[in-house]
């Protein structure tokens, strides 16, 4: 099994060694805020080598009640796995005993449960001592910078880091190793209605996709253009310039309204032309009468908007 002379010497050299696969983990010395628990006092569980490196059962490690995350990628564990059978686990496990005697990990629940996957039966840790902010942080802050989190969860732990730590975003982005504009266009992702943000963790969305949606000024707009962005599968740039084109139509429309105001409509006919524009992708819809006689008329700028809202209803029978 793979050792490093590193463990035990603190968090510059813990961090300094270069992780195994999939867990490239570059925690902030900042951020390591803790106290070290004296080699005469260490529990009987935990074991010693003479390069002063400690070693413990990983069955005896359950995870930090603390982290933000509760699901792990079953293949990247395996592939982790295998690379620890034959390497070795490269960094430690930072750990803490409660005061039930119980070990809880701090950082490096992974590297844990993978170490159990491929039958270790001791893995090299670092037993620290932190208070809860400190447990929080670093759960955080370990999640922040591994390279699988979706950009929503990325978000949320910064704004958690914010909240907890009563930082600033600047404060935050030299916590984590990234730049302040960074951390403030992540954070933007939370203003995006709920069905959006879903989009944008499964992928079905990218973050330059939710960016330019959040150049959209007004709502209606943005509901429209997410469906385009989904329908015709647009490009960032394509979803930039159409976010360009809705906001100055918007204000050319807001100028016709004025000088030629309409009836105000019902509210269950403004909730029922909405409705069809999130369906058929189209801000252009609109319903002439009331929801006891009328007619509703589909507007479409392209070949395009057209074949989808004929799909659409073509899908209907």
């Amino acid at each position: 099994m793979a050792k490093r002379n590193a463990l035990g010497k603190g968090a510059s050299a813990l961090f300094a060694e270069k992780p195994s696969v999939e867990e490239k983990i570059e925690v902030t010395p900042a951020a390591v805020l803790h106290t070290e628990v004296k080699s005469s006092s260490l529990p009987s569980e935990i074991s010693t080598e003479e390069d002063g490196s400690l070693w413990i059962d990983p069955n005896l490690l359950k995870p930090n009640p603390k982290q933000p995350r509760v699901e792990f990628n079953q293949k990247q564990l395996e592939e982790l796995s295998d690379s620890i059978r034959v390497n070795g686990i490269l960094q430690p496990i930072i750990i803490e005993q409660a005061d039930n005697g119980e070990f809880y990990i701090i950082a490096g629940e992974r590297r844990t449960r993978a170490a159990k996957m491929a039958g270790l039966t001791k893995v090299p840790v670092q037993l620290r001592k932190f208070d809860e902010q400190q447990k929080l942080e670093m759960a955080l802050i370990e999640n922040i910078q591994r390279a699988d989190l979706n950009p929503i969860e990325e978000a949320m732990a910064y704004y958690n880091l914010i909240q907890m730590g009563d930082l600033n975003q600047e404060e935050v982005a030299k916590r984590v190793g990234k730049a302040r504009a960074t951390v403030a266009n992540a954070i933007r992702l939370l203003k995006l209605p709920e069905d959006i943000q879903t989009a944008l963790k499964s992928g079905e969305i990218t973050s330059g996709h939710a960016r330019a949606l959040l150049m959209v000024k007004n709502d209606a707009d943005m509901r429209v253009m997410f469906g385009k962005i989904i329908s015709n599968k647009l490009s960032v740039r394509e979803a930039e310039a159409l976010a360009e084109q809705y906001n100055g139509g918007g204000r050319a429309a807001a100028k016709e309204k004025t000088e030629k105001p309409k009836a105000k409509k019902d509210a269950d006919v403004l909730n029922f032309e909405q409705e069809l524009r999130n369906i058929f992708g189209t801000r252009d819809v609109n319903l002439k009468g009331d929801i006891n006689k009328g007619s509703i008329v589909i507007g479409f700028d392209n070949r395009k908007d057209f074949d989808r809202i004929y799909d659409v209803l073509m899908s209907k029978k």
